[in-house]
């Protein structure tokens, strides 16, 4: 496992590298990168569902995370978290996953509508062994998706529903009339719901049924069938992709149910070891985070390689490679239920965060959705909650910092980059991405991922003149860094003044393990 992934970081650096070659500095000398910037050479649309969420019903990500209740002395709205619905609504958010996950193949969707004293109570027997109330149901998760004004999209039960059942929560959800329709109002809902994407299952060859490849290309394109909009309406259909270098599973989904779906999945987490114990979330050594990004990195093989197979049945790019889980995942913190994946969220994360979302944005083409593991609570989180109280994590304002990302045109760069080593991880220190927005203005991420030595970025602007720029930072004291409740803002974003612009050229003085938002004002094309 290490041999390859030392060879699959070995390839990407070769890949950066090929344009302008290994950048190299006296160990005296502060390390130097450079960056030539093509935007006469636009690429695809950077998705905004690139920037999604997933919330499942694990751990307090909706209990306590999203939903209290509307008796609860924690502010809220209709029982959703006033905090955390603000916090999420200024993230722009653009499509939240529900309601799994491994929780979404045992979930039946009857057991939560109607009024919630009577919902059937049932064991979470993914996620802790706890009581699931079923009051977080259908009807509040979609309301709450219009709240934060994002979209849906919902996983339906393949592993223990049927087809019926599936088609009939499409119909309920989406009808404008009939019986399903009118039990929909009775509920509290006479319009219907706008749903653009619907899953066709998850994780079918693991927690989602435990399938081969092709008897679960089968099932996907048999239950897809029956997943029916209204007249004039679509819904992007998602089956079920592979866990992580499964490329088989791709080749097998793509040729069988190609045509029957919108997009496939694909799930990958970022683990500090592969062992049972993943390692702390903010307790580590710097080996162990430079074996934490060049596991992150593996994402760059897997984008290229699934990529690769879908193109042999897909040249027009039409099937969406949609990455619907990714994150780093680690220990749970000491004290915690293991079962609810409750880990706190450090520097680290928000580089890991940056690292993967740059790697998006250059896949674009055919990356058009991708969902972090998970919204609030849970995994690599945007919000984490104790009681009445909340905090935003690095990995949010990450996030935060990308906004300008969304629904902008993906520009080309060249990049020249110094080397950050450590042991035997070895992987380019600068990571960088550049998109121009629909008034034309142009932003430029760039990542350190040293952590211990600042370096200057020289960038060539092709096919821009800018007069100004200003910007964003995003770093901290050390990559163990985080926030909790008695230090919410250790790690924040402030404003960046270490970018100077001369002559048609950038320079920026990018700090150790730092991630910067550039905006070039007044921008016009040549």
């Amino acid at each position: 496992m290490k041999k390859r992934l030392l060879v699959s970081i070995a390839l990407l650096a070769a890949t950066i590298l090929t344009s302008g070659g290994q950048v190299t500095a006296q160990e005296t000398a502060m390390p130097a990168a450079t960056v030539t910037l093509h935007s006469d050479k636009p690429g695809a649309r950077v998705d905004r569902r690139i920037f999604s969420q997933f919330a499942e019903h694990l751990g307090y990500g909706i209990y306590g995370g999203i939903w209290v209740g509307p008796e609860s002395k924690i502010p809220n709205t209709r029982g959703y978290r006033n905090d955390v619905v603000a916090a999420l609504k200024a993230l722009s958010v653009p499509l939240v996953r529900w309601p799994g996950g491994c929780f979404a193949d045992e979930y039946h969707w009857r057991e939560g509508v109607g009024p919630r004293g009577k919902r059937p109570v049932k064991i979470n027997t993914h996620w802790g062994g706890v009581a699931e109330p079923n009051s977080f149901g259908t009807h509040e998760f979609m309301d709450f998706a219009e709240l934060i004004g994002a979209e849906a999209y919902v996983s339906g039960n393949v592993g223990n529903g049927s087809p019926a059942e599936m088609a009939e929560w499409v119909e309920y959800m989406t009808a404008p009339a009939g019986t399903l329709a009118q039990e929909r109002a009775k509920n509290g809902r006479k319009k219907p719901w706008k749903l653009p994407m619907f899953g066709i299952g998850n994780e079918l060859w693991g927690c989602g049924g435990n399938m081969r490849a092709e008897y679960a290309a089968d099932i996907t394109r048999r239950y897809a069938t029956f997943v029916k909009a209204p007249y004039g309406v679509k819904i992007l259909k998602i089956a079920s992709g592979a866990n992580s270098r499964d490329y088989d599973w791709t080749d097998v989904m793509m040729r069988v149910a190609g045509k029957s779906i919108d997009g496939i999945g694909l799930h990958y987490y970022t683990h500090p070891t592969r062992g049972k114990v993943k390692g702390s979330a903010t307790q580590f050594t710097e080996t162990d985070y430079a074996r934490t990004l060049a596991s992150t990195l593996v994402m760059e093989e897997l984008l290229e390689k699934h990529g690769a197979i879908m193109d042999k049945y897909d040249p027009e790019k039409r099937v969406n490679l949609a990455v619907d889980e990714w994150g780093i995942w680690t220990d749970v913190e000491p004290g915690t239920n293991p079962g609810f994946l409750y880990q706190q969220n450090s520097m680290r994360d928000a580089i890991i965060a940056a690292l993967n979302i740059n790697l998006f944005a250059r896949h674009a083409d055919r990356v058009r959705m991708t969902n972090i593991a998970q919204m609030v609570n849970v995994l690599q989180a945007m919000i984490l909650t104790r009681d009445d109280k909340m905090v935003m994590t690095p990995t949010y304002h990450v996030f935060d910092m990308y906004k300008p990302f969304q629904d902008a045109t993906f520009l080309p760069l060249e990049l020249a980059s110094p080397w950050y080593s450590r042991d035997q991880w070895a992987m380019p220190a600068l990571s960088a991405a550049a998109v121009r927005d629909s008034a034309g203005i142009v932003h430029i991420a760039l990542t350190n991922t040293d952590p211990n030595r600042p370096m200057t970025v020289t960038a060539k602007l092709e096919g821009v003149t800018a007069s100004m720029v200003e910007g964003r930072i995003l770093t901290a004291p050390s990559v163990q860094s985080h926030n909790d409740f008695g230090s919410p803002d250790v790690v924040r974003p402030v404003p960046f003044s270490g970018a100077t612009l001369s002559q048609g050229a950038l320079t920026v003085t990018l700090p150790e393990h730092s991630v910067v938002m550039l905006t070039l004002g007044q921008v016009t094309r040549n």
